[in-house]
């Protein structure tokens, strides 16, 4: 696996804003109040050849009784605890701190790498003689930096880089599947991640909100290796005030995009709400093989009956989406997540599924010979042949004489026949129809 950099320091020094400048991209939330990033962010980033994984951690608060200061005081420990190299960012502005003493001992006592850099030092040229009193760390040379400006991040990361284990072989980043889980605020998703992981990975509270990042974090079993990445939960565009929830939204969208296959998070208290069709219909309009997660099924009183009334309940709701499997778990008590992997493992084949188009137009023949192409004005539908064209969704293209004869009820009428015959389950299908003389795109 690729080397680890994480970046710790106490509150608002801008560790945010420097593993934004670091990785190229707007990935971490940065706003001006303190306790923003509540759990390590991870983003891919690369100099001089080598790559490496930056994650960003929350202000470590040494002594604090604020519950959620505690939490990511214990997720920067184990930012710090997997890491090769520890960026340890302190502020000009309000020079050596006691807490930042107290965090440099810590990192003292870790026994690991640790590059100490001196942030918001803005201006160019004469070097701002306040830096020096940051030897009293006993971390060796301060390095000056400006994230706003990008000043002195090619010194930070040749310190970095030097202390990178030898170039080893990299695992290949295909070997994994990327798992999005999404829903509403407060349907699990942190407490199943958790329970995937072992470890207290998110942050979990009975605060809705409480993720506000999209996370990643890489897991194996003997099922295979993922990358789970859990998201802020969906809001209702009209809740969505303040500017961290707008970026939570964004960021959950973006997770959608970079996965190979969505869980769906519903609460098995409400069922579907009008909130849940709004994040499946994300999941299902990009093309993602998709899972419906029923979590919480074990504060559910039920009957034999119960998980059939309540499958007949999200079919007709999210109609749109009937060839996604639905599966019955509770993250609190684990019951049936071991399931989760064979079922991702599944949806992920069958969106990357190729058929060839051989076998595609004899299911299209068969197919016209059981239900006549319809007519207009008495002019027939000719379908010539089909073809597929692309995979993760799977993307069909129907050839014909006149486009406009081709109705929507006979383009899911095929739908259904090539599902029929292969299968195709937990994967949307792009059926495009072109007709002779079409440009091939």
């Amino acid at each position: 696996m690729k080397p680890i950099v994480a970046i710790v320091g106490r509150p608002n020094v801008g560790k945010s804003m420097l593993f934004n400048k670091l990785i190229g991209q707007r990935l971490s939330i940065v706003e001006d109040t303190p306790g923003v990033t509540r759990d390590r962010i991870y983003g891919e980033s690369e100099w001089n050849g080598r790559k490496f994984t930056l994650v960003d951690t929350g202000g470590i608060e040494p002594r604090t009784d604020n519950e959620i200061l505690k939490f990511m005081k214990e997720q920067a420990q184990i930012a710090i605890d997997n890491a090769a190299v520890i960026i340890f960012l302190t502020d000009i502005k309000t020079g050596v701190t006691a807490s930042d003493h107290e965090v440099a001992n810590m990192l003292l006592r870790c026994g690991k790498s640790v590059v100490l850099a001196v942030n918001k030092m803005d201006s160019t040229g004469v070097t701002n003689p306040d830096i020096y009193e940051f030897y009293n760390l006993g971390l060796g040379d301060p390095i000056a930096v400006s994230a706003v400006h990008g000043h002195g991040t090619g010194d930070l990361l040749d310190a970095c880089v030097a202390h990178f284990p030898p170039e080893d072989e990299e695992e290949a980043e295909d070997d994994f599947i990327r798992v999005a889980l999404i829903g509403k605020p407060n349907v699990g998703k942190s407490s199943l991640t958790n329970r995937i992981l072992g470890q207290q990975r998110m942050i979990v509270s009975d605060v809705p909100g409480t993720t506000r990042d999209a996370i990643d974090s890489v897991f194996e079993n003997e099922k295979g290796k993922y990358i789970f990445i859990d998201t802020a939960g969906m809001r209702k565009k009209a809740r969505v005030e303040e500017n961290i929830e707008r970026y939570s939204v964004l960021r959950a969208t973006m997770a959608i995009d970079r996965c190979d296959v969505c869980l769906i998070l519903i609460d098995a208290n409400e069922g579907v709400t009008e909130q849940d069709t709004k994040v499946a219909g994300l999941a299902h309009e990009a093309g993602k093989a998709c899972i419906i997660v029923v979590n919480k099924w074990d504060a559910v009183e039920k009957d034999d009956k119960t998980m059939d009334r309540m499958r007949e309940d999200i079919r007709r709701d999210l109609s749109y989406m009937t060839y996604a499997p639905v599966v019955f778990i509770s993250a609190l008590t684990g019951q049936r997540v071991e399931r989760l992997f064979d079922l991702i493992n599944y949806v992920n084949d069958q969106a990357a599924t190729r058929i060839t188009t051989g076998m595609l137009n004899n299911v299209l023949a068969d197919a016209q010979t059981r239900v006549q192409p319809p007519t207009d004005k008495g002019r027939r539908l000719k379908i010539y042949y089909m073809t597929q064209v692309g995979i993760k969704p799977p993307h069909f293209v129907v050839f014909c004489n006149e486009k406009k004869l081709f109705h929507f009820s006979y383009q899911r009428y095929l739908e259904n026949c090539i599902r029929n015959t292969f299968g195709l389950e937990g994967t949307p299908i792009i059926l495009s129809i072109r007709q002779k003389g079409d440009k091939e795109e």
